[in-house]
Protein backbone atom coordinates (compact mmCIF):
# COMPACT_ATOMS: atom_id res chain seq x y z
CA UNK A 1 0.00 0.00 0.00
CA UNK A 2 2.74 2.03 0.98
CA UNK A 3 4.38 1.47 -2.50
CA UNK A 4 1.41 2.31 -4.14
CA UNK A 5 1.35 5.45 -2.85
CA UNK A 6 4.46 6.71 -3.82
CA UNK A 7 4.06 5.68 -7.38
CA UNK A 8 0.59 7.67 -7.40
CA UNK A 9 2.71 10.64 -5.83
CA UNK A 10 6.05 9.90 -8.14
CA UNK A 11 3.63 10.19 -10.99
CA UNK A 12 1.90 13.51 -10.02
CA UNK A 13 5.41 15.19 -9.48
CA UNK A 14 6.44 13.18 -12.91
CA UNK A 15 3.55 15.22 -14.81
CA UNK A 16 3.91 18.53 -13.41
CA UNK A 17 7.68 18.47 -14.36
CA UNK A 18 6.26 17.63 -17.91
CA UNK A 19 3.67 20.01 -18.20
CA UNK A 20 5.70 22.77 -16.58
CA UNK A 21 8.80 21.72 -19.34
CA UNK A 22 6.11 21.57 -21.93
CA UNK A 23 4.18 25.27 -21.18
CA UNK A 24 7.78 26.90 -20.11
CA UNK A 25 8.84 25.63 -24.04
CA UNK A 26 5.71 25.94 -25.88
CA UNK A 27 3.88 28.80 -23.70
CA UNK A 28 5.21 31.10 -26.63
CA UNK A 29 3.20 28.78 -29.57
CA UNK A 30 0.57 28.69 -27.83
CA UNK A 31 0.26 32.68 -26.77
CA UNK A 32 0.67 33.01 -30.84
CA UNK A 33 -1.80 30.54 -31.41
CA UNK A 34 -4.39 32.19 -28.80
CA UNK A 35 -4.03 35.36 -30.30
CA UNK A 36 -4.35 33.93 -34.28
CA UNK A 37 -7.88 32.51 -33.04
CA UNK A 38 -9.43 35.72 -30.87
CA UNK A 39 -7.85 37.76 -34.38
CA UNK A 40 -10.17 34.79 -36.29
CA UNK A 41 -13.47 35.13 -33.79
CA UNK A 42 -12.82 39.16 -34.21
CA UNK A 43 -12.64 38.83 -38.31
CA UNK A 44 -16.00 36.83 -38.48
CA UNK A 45 -17.53 39.04 -36.00
CA UNK A 46 -17.13 42.02 -38.40
CA UNK A 47 -18.09 39.78 -41.41
CA UNK A 48 -21.46 38.95 -39.94
CA UNK A 49 -22.25 42.09 -38.88
CA UNK A 50 -21.09 43.32 -42.54
CA UNK A 51 -23.01 40.87 -43.92
CA UNK A 52 -25.64 41.72 -41.84
CA UNK A 53 -25.86 45.17 -42.70
CA UNK A 54 -26.33 44.37 -46.54
CA UNK A 55 -29.30 41.77 -45.95
CA UNK A 56 -30.87 44.38 -44.36
CA UNK A 57 -30.18 46.97 -46.74
CA UNK A 58 -30.01 45.21 -49.92
CA UNK A 59 -31.33 41.86 -49.55
CA UNK A 60 -30.70 40.86 -53.18
CA UNK A 61 -26.79 41.46 -52.98
CA UNK A 62 -27.01 39.31 -49.73
CA UNK A 63 -28.73 36.25 -51.62
CA UNK A 64 -25.99 36.69 -55.00
CA UNK A 65 -23.16 36.82 -51.62
CA UNK A 66 -24.74 33.28 -49.98
CA UNK A 67 -25.12 31.59 -53.67
CA UNK A 68 -21.64 32.68 -54.63
CA UNK A 69 -20.21 31.26 -51.30
CA UNK A 70 -22.84 28.08 -50.89
CA UNK A 71 -22.57 27.35 -54.71
CA UNK A 72 -26.22 26.26 -54.69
Amino acid sequence: MLRTIFAVGLMAILGLIALKFIFGIFGFLFAILLMLFLLAIKIALIGFVVYLAIRILSPDTARRIRQKWSGA
